[in-house]
């Protein structure tokens, strides 16, 4: 999972999310640029459990949760229920 995705949320907008194995308190952590979409862009965090990706925003709000599938990782934004996919 560590490394540079790059995002495309529901209106087709693409950005890089960066996933690191640096430790951040019980996560690691995690940046995004260029990311039009607000919940995105805040993300400071992830951690994979329960075979999913949750990413985080400060304070320990999950921003998107993802599974592996279609070649990268799908799932969905958290407060607007919007898709989201990371692909290499």
């Amino acid at each position: 999972m560590v490394g540079s995705w790059d995002a495309r949320d529901a209106t087709g907008a693409n950005c890089k999310v960066t996933l690191s194995s640096t430790p951040a308190l019980d996560l690691y952590r995690a940046t995004a640029s260029g990311c039009a979409n607000k919940d995105l862009a805040r993300v400071s965090a992830w951690d994979f459990r329960d075979g999913e990706v949750y990413l985080y925003q400060p304070g320990g709000s999950v921003a998107a949760r993802l599974r592996q599938g279609g070649g990268g990782l799908e799932g969905a934004l958290t407060k607007s229920g919007a898709a989201l996919a990371l692909n290499r």
